[in-house]
């Protein structure tokens, strides 16, 4: 069950979009737009592309007056500076990310929809959205938050989080995010970074049909970054259990018992395009998680470009995507509002208590677009799941894929599983920007293993060693031209040093992404698995310094060292190797305390596949670990091609990995029968 009926190869067609999807699409729409509005006539998607990141004011003007972006002073020009980084968009302008979200806001329709493990499917309507939106806005500000304070959340995926997210861009304060899965550790790496002056925090949360209290783990969490003056509780787990973490709280009901605040009272903040609207933080490959800034124009404007011509999304056409909201993927989750799209919020285990709650929510929900990844069709496959014998799917369109490479098998299996008429919009982009720079086309064909296209906007290209672009070959993914929600900067970056060495120290003036890369002549994109060091974990980013830091804390290892290997169908192997004190030997009960410790400061996706003594940690004359070269070796490249031993203080440690390799049976290389 779940097999593929046919075996599909790279390039096989799987779909192609009928006459009725074209004359709908939101795509040949805008198209039409450009040509009567603007004079600009063109015959294909990839000619669109390549106009949209040449000329840079013209396309993003252009998708400015398209979504009817509202600004209270209008923008001088649409572009002040193509430097990269430091591009200026719309400067001049001001307005409000929240304010474009509640202007969708009217009687008789709901904004989301609902559901965890203990609650059936459950509507939010806009008034009411929109009536909570406004009454917490008004009680933060009467709480001290002006705008600039930081605003920070302990909170699951639920339609409480959405309506404090907004309410904090309604007051012109910066919002940042962490699940409640997350380990103390984990959250304090990344608050205490930001100083918020408050914090909204739930009691626990539910996963797999168990309750994770985590009252213990707030309090630590209050007190370890310091700088938060009050707490907004919302009890979560336990309803009636309203003991506050801390006397500086209030509970949620407490704060939204005041009367309403209508809609022409109520004044959202006006801010610069480029004020900050939230910060995002990546995976921590080294040192603490690079805190990234967005601001309130760049996502807006991206999100609205992104949810139309990349997802294809209508107004009341309802989106579902597994996410935390740990997971940019919850910010564009949330996002979707903007264009009228109805987000399907679900709060729970992925596949519990069946391996297809998922489709079974997609089905219930009426879902148009929904998101998955290789890495869950691996464990659907393993598990039998065929979703169309149980499920009919009438208003199911599209799927999203990303997470990782999206292997032709793949591919093809949601063809044979799910549904024929299907549109994927396979996907890669990053916290980075919080968006996709390539991605899904609905006026162009499916093939298997391909991403469409580069996204509208983003002058992707692969760089080889040389810093050519190539085409037909696997190089750097770069993009050469800037784009409005690259970050603004990173939280606390002395003179933007960290940010310069992330993204543009390889290619001065180019945004260097992290990612092996191929595009073909057709404009077909490959995006081949990390070129850093960064751990790509079922589609969510780790950084190799978290695991480092709870290492350094077990007394029996000297030093470690932990890649992620990208395997073919979606799979991936993370191995984790120690060197471990003279004497000590890696028992069960050692590896036992290296994963709960693991666990429980971070998340269970740190937790390492399995975990090997080794003589020895490949270290560079500098001191560093050489992940990018043990990682290369376990993948196949040959050791002289892989590191330069000559730049290395212990050459013979790289041996064992290459002997690992050689006869290594934890791992396949081969493609899955």
């Amino acid at each position: 069950m779940g097999a593929l009926e046919k075996v599909v190869k790279e390039g096989d067609v799987l779909w192609t979009p009928s006459p009725e999807r074209l004359a709908n699409s939101n795509l040949v729409a805008f198209m039409r737009w450009l040509e009567e509005h603007r004079q600009l006539k063109f015959k294909d998607y990839m000619e669109l592309w390549r106009w949209s990141t040449t000329d840079l004011e013209g396309f993003w003007g252009a998708i400015w007056e398209y979504m009817r972006l509202e600004s209270s002073q209008p923008y001088e020009r649409v572009l002040g500076d193509r430097r990269m980084p430091g591009a200026q968009w719309f400067p001049g302008a001001r307005l409000n990310y929240a304010q474009h979200v509640l202007r969708n806001e009217r009687p008789g329709a709901e904004a989301l929809l609902y559901l965890n493990e203990r609650m059936p499917l459950t509507e939010l309507s806009w008034e009411e959205l929109g009536a909570k939106v406004r009454v917490l806005a008004t009680q933060l500000r009467k709480l001290g938050i002006k705008p600039g304070d930081r605003v920070a959340s302990y909170m699951p995926n639920i339609p409480e989080t959405i309506i404090a997210l907004l309410a904090t861009a309604s007051v012109g304060a910066i919002w940042a995010s962490v699940s409640p899965d997350f380990g103390t550790r984990g959250v304090l790496d990344r608050l205490t970074q930001l100083a918020p002056k408050l914090l909204f925090a739930v009691d626990g949360y539910q996963y797999g049909g168990k309750l994770f209290n985590r009252r213990a783990e707030l309090a630590q969490i209050i007190e370890g970054v310091g700088s938060v003056e009050r707490v907004i509780f919302l009890p979560y787990l336990e309803r009636e259990n309203r003991t506050l973490p801390t006397p500086n709280a209030l509970l949620w009901e407490q704060v939204l018992d005041h009367p309403p605040v209508s809609r022409e009272e109520f004044q959202f903040e006006q801010v610069p395009f480029q004020h900050p609207l939230w910060v995002l933080f990546s995976s921590g490959t080294t040192g603490l998680p690079k805190a990234i800034v967005h601001g309130h124009g760049g996502i807006l404007i991206e999100q609205l470009k992104l949810v139309n011509f990349h997802m294809e999304l209508h107004p009341r056409d309802r989106l579902f995507f597994f996410t935390t909201t740990g997971w940019m993927m919850w910010n564009f989750l949330a996002s979707s509002l903007l264009n009228d799209v109805v987000p399907v919020l679900y709060d729970g285990n992925p596949a519990w208590p069946e391996p297809d709650v998922l489709w079974k929510i997609v089905e219930e929900s009426r879902t148009v677009l929904c998101g998955s990844s290789p890495a869950a069709v691996d464990n659907m496959v393993k598990a039998g799941v065929v979703p169309k014998d149980k499920f009919a799917f009438e208003h199911l369109k599209g799927v999203m894929l990303a997470g990782s490479p999206v292997s032709a098998e793949c591919a093809a299996w949601f063809y044979e599983n799910v549904k024929r008429d299907l549109w994927m919009a396979t996907g890669s982009g990053g916290t980075d920007f919080c968006c996709g720079c390539v991605g899904g086309v609905i006026t162009q064909p499916v093939y298997a293993g391909e991403i469409q296209a580069p996204s509208l906007g983003f002058a992707v290209a692969a760089y080889n060693e040389h810093g050519e672009s190539v085409v037909d070959e696997v190089g750097e993914l770069v993009i050469t031209e800037p784009t409005p929600s690259m970050p603004l900067y990173f939280w606390g970056d002395t003179d933007n040093q960290r940010y310069l060495e992330s993204y543009f120290q390889d290619y001065p003036g180019v945004w260097r992404h992290g990612d092996f890369f191929k595009i073909n002549q057709r404009g077909g994109c490959f995006v081949l698995g990390r070129s850093d060091s960064t751990l790509n974990r079922f589609g969510i980013r780790i950084g190799t310094a978290e695991v480092y830091r709870v290492l350094a804390t077990i007394d029996e290892v000297l030093d470690s060292l932990i890649v992620n290997l990208d395997l073919p169908g979606g799979r991936f192997f993370m191995p984790l190797f120690v060197k471990l004190r003279p004497g000590v030997e890696l028992t069960a009960e050692l590896v036992a305390k290296i994963n709960g410790a693991l666990r429980r400061e971070y998340t269970p996706r740190h937790v390492p596949d399995k975990i090997y003594q080794v003589p020895d940690i490949p270290m560079t004359l500098s001191g560093k670990k050489m992940e990018v070269p043990v990682r290369k070796i376990l993948m196949g490249v040959a050791p002289e091609k892989a590191a330069n031993r000559d730049t290395m203080p212990n050459p013979e440690s790289l041996d064992y990995f290459i002997e690992y390799f050689r006869t290594q049976t934890d791992y396949s290389l081969a493609k899955p029968q």
